[in-house]
């Protein structure tokens, strides 16, 4: 997800600094009023007409403001906590938080009795709470005036996008209780404070949307339940490839096209051509939850090709694999393409930075002696940017490559024979991707799936060839062999541009924790840009970020690796930690009372990426 409606707007999104001295969500010592719903209100009546700061009696960051059902019939039973309230009608909006009891939301166990249900049932309150918010008009900001008009006296909810994630707008833990976390504009004309508005937005509209969308009664149960165990039976499929020998299943029926480039809702429409599996590639598995048989291809281990003219759904079929790391929703037309969960994106990236890598699998006697063993660059090229990705991705445990040839350098993934030739070996640096996919699956036990579509040089290290025509997909792995087999015959001498090498060594680095010390300086730009202290961390290359709470999740985490690093612990054994402590007090862990709902868990491959990402100097050494 992204801005648009009902999200964190105004630039910067909602990552930021942990220091709570400049935080301006931070509670001030003292900002912890509270009391009951009727003080509140009483609060608000009575700070109508003052000048803006005086909002800051309404802060309350622990005590909390209660509702109780008791009160009245019609009363919903929650505590409202404020956090720092915003400076002026021009700030960043004011975080909150409520808490319903399971006393009151009355959640049935079962829809929250482990840790992947817990997380689709957050995400479908989360889904119906932003609805609502729209529906209600709730998210509509006052404007117009100018200066001295009404402003703000909007609530902003995070809005999810077709994947659920683990996020911290609303999360139901193991009692049953449901937090929500969220963002009001507090309402002003000009300067000054409207309390009358004020006392609508939270007499009126935060206890409707609370008795419309957190309390079991009011729901649909039906398609509640149907979303949480088809969540459920999504994880439950992923699981299942290892022992399956696959790194991706796609079911029979999927819907892979997208509306839009800028639409991540499935297409419709008489064009849309559903998914079909080849009978050779076909398997089938019974859902636990739904009971049902469901049918589709499988992908298995070792090197896939998906090949096929232009247009013709190649890079839609990578798209839904790359994605398929994340459950969907129900009707999203994904919801049972999986994929390894380790499965990693790589792609060029010229420009990038890169901090001690030994790229010298892929790269080695550059020009002017410059080693490879421990390479460092500001600006790298197509090949050592591509070169780097892969070893960096092996790095922190990735199983699985997806790789997509419109996106990477042509001179890493082949070197032809006639080029060979010509340009002879040893004037080479580049060792491409070819010479070394077939040892890096042998050896390392790394998967690939690759969309290839200008070198049927990759047929002779396949496993399996996909083609994709006109969206339908067919099995063509015995006529590709048998044109390799043939190509070769003919030939005149041996055909070295697919032959096969040794992969080589990975070896683990060690981040420097001072040098993701950010002096009290990020802002979440984009979905793929973060201002890092004076740096402008690009993340456009990691394609399986799925939403910008995922980008603010990172902000947030490499500013935990700066606190958590210390000397000799690798990069995977730092992941690891910040693993733990987000799986113990989940993601608020990244930000402690801090009333962030704009979060979402990335994986830590893309944490990984950014850290490895991050422009600055000796933030990287190689453990010896």
């Amino acid at each position: 997800s992204g801005k648009g409606r009902g999200r964190y707007g105004r630039g910067d999104g909602s990552g930021g600094n942990l220091d709570n001295s400049i935080d301006p969500n931070a509670a001030r010592p003292g900002g912890n009023n509270g009391g009951t719903f009727g003080d509140l209100i009483n609060t608000l009546y009575r700070v109508d007409g003052q000048s803006y700061p005086a909002y800051r009696d309404i802060e309350s960051s622990s005590r909390g403001w209660t509702s109780s059902s008791s009160s009245s019939v019609d009363a919903a039973s929650f505590s409202l906590y404020v956090g720092r309230a915003q400076a002026d009608p021009f700030a960043r909006p004011t975080r909150c938080r409520i808490v319903v009891p399971s006393s009151y939301a009355q959640f049935p166990g079962e829809s929250y009795s482990t840790k992947i249900r817990a997380i689709a049932l957050s995400d479908y309150l989360n889904r119906a709470l932003s609805a609502a918010c729209i529906g209600l008009g709730a998210d509509q900001a006052a404007g117009g005036g100018g200066w001295s008009g009404a402003k703000g006296g909007d609530i902003r909810i995070e809005a999810p996008g077709q994947n659920v994630l683990e996020q911290s707008a609303v999360v139901v833990d193991a009692s049953g209780n449901v937090t929500v976390q969220f963002a009001i504009n507090l309402p002003a004309r000009g300067r000054t404070i409207q309390g009358n508005r004020a006392v609508e937005i939270f007499e009126r509209t935060l206890p409707t949307l609370v008795k419309q969308t957190l309390r079991y009664s009011s729901l649909n149960s039906t398609k509640m339940q149907h979303h949480i165990l088809s969540v459920e039976d999504q994880e439950w499929l992923r699981n299942q490839l290892e022992a399956s020998g696959l790194v991706a299943f796609v079911a029979n029926g999927a819907v892979l096209p997208r509306a839009s480039g800028a639409d991540d809702k499935p297409m419709v429409g008489s064009a849309v051509v559903r998914f079909e599996s080849p009978p050779q590639l076909r398997m089938s598995f019974v859902l636990p939850n739904l009971q049902k048989t469901i049918e589709g291809m499988g992908i298995r281990k070792g090197v896939t090709l998906i090949v096929g003219g232009g247009f013709h759904g190649k890079s839609t079929l990578l798209s839904a694999l790359q994605v398929g790391v994340y459950s969907k929703i129900p009707g999203d037309g994904r919801e049972f393409c999986v994929a390894d969960v380790r499965a990693v994106k790589v792609r060029a990236e010229d420009g990038r930075a890169v901090s001690s890598v030994d790229i010298s699998p892929f790269i080695n006697n550059l020009p002017f002696g410059q080693g490879t063993t421990c390479f460092s660059t500001e600006d790298a090229s197509g090949s050592t940017s591509q070169a780097s990705n892969i070893v960096e991705a092996l790095e922190v445990g990735a199983s699985t490559l997806l790789v997509d040839e419109d996106t990477c350098a042509t001179n890493f993934m082949i070197r032809d024979d006639k080029m060979m030739e010509l340009v002879s070996r040893d004037k080479e640096p580049i060792t491409p991707f070819i010479h070394k996919i077939r040892s890096l699956y042998e050896d390392n036990g790394v998967s690939s799936v690759l969309v290839i579509g200008g070198s049927g040089d990759y047929f002779d290290v396949a496993d399996c060839v996909i083609m994709m025509d006109s969206y339908t997909c067919l099995d063509v792995t015995a006529r590709a062999k048998q044109i390799a087999l043939a190509a070769a015959e003919k030939a005149a001498s041996a055909h070295v541009a697919s032959s096969s090498q040794r992969f080589g060594s990975i070896f683990a680095r060690c981040p420097i924790g001072s040098a993701y010390k950010p002096n009290n300086k990020v802002s979440v730009r984009a979905r793929s840009v973060i201002s890092y202290g004076d740096i402008e961390l690009e993340l456009g290359g990691l394609e399986q970020i799925v939403s910008m709470s995922q980008t603010n999740s990172i902000s947030m985490a490499l500013q935990r690796i700066a606190e958590m690093t210390i000397s000799s612990m690798t990069l995977s054994e730092v992941l690891a930690q910040l693993d733990v402590l987000i799986d113990s007090d989940g993601l608020d862990a990244l930000a402690p009372g801090h009333f962030n709902g704009n979060l979402a868990r990335p994986r830590l491959f893309e944490v990984a990426a950014a850290v490895n990402r991050l422009r600055k100097t000796g933030n990287m050494v190689q453990k010896k």
